[in-house]
């Protein structure tokens, strides 16, 4: 029997360790309930072990904690799928002359509004979520500040030029 040393080598490494950031959090999840689950039943006394109603009363928490996990996340999407077609369903807007309420400010205070024609250029969300609507002046307003929508009006000298 002989005994040898092998000896592998590998140039070192240029890349470093990977640091993988898990989000800290105080609440627990399902993946945590279910090993504290197991660790309690794995380290049960076989002499005096579980009673039925705490195990079942256990499971129905289980079962209510992964159903409203499971409402978050449906919840989420709802939420994502409405800021997305708000954002189409304004789109319509664009090139239709509207009227706005503009508030009228003094020293920081709303002492009258006033309504403001103007037509819609483009239209955006903000990092709030918010829809905002550029004015033809280069004026953003909130889709909150519209009273009234109509179809452009057409100039009847334009229309004559064209029938002939």
């Amino acid at each position: 029997m002989s005994d040898s040393i092998q000896e592998t080598y590998a140039p070192p490494s240029t890349k470093g360790p990977e640091i993988v950031s898990k989000k800290e959090s105080n609440i627990l999840g399902k993946d945590d309930f279910m090993k504290i689950l197991m660790a309690q039943l794995s380290n049960q006394d076989p002499l005096n072990p579980m009673e039925d109603k705490e195990f079942v009363a256990q499971m129905a928490q289980f079962s209510t904690l992964e159903q409203m996990v499971n409402i978050n996340d449906a919840i989420q999407h709802l939420v994502h799928t409405k800021e997305s077609g708000s954002l189409v369903q304004h789109s319509e807007l664009i090139g239709k002359d509207v009227t706005w309420l503009r508030e009228i400010e003094k020293e920081g205070m709303v002492i009258d509004t006033e309504e403001v024609e103007g037509t819609i250029q483009s239209v955006k969300r903000d990092a709030d979520g918010n829809i905002r609507l550029l004015l033809q002046d280069d004026r953003w307003i909130n889709s909150e500040q519209l009273l009234q929508v109509s179809a452009p009006v057409v100039n009847d000298s334009a229309e004559e030029e064209e029938a002939e």
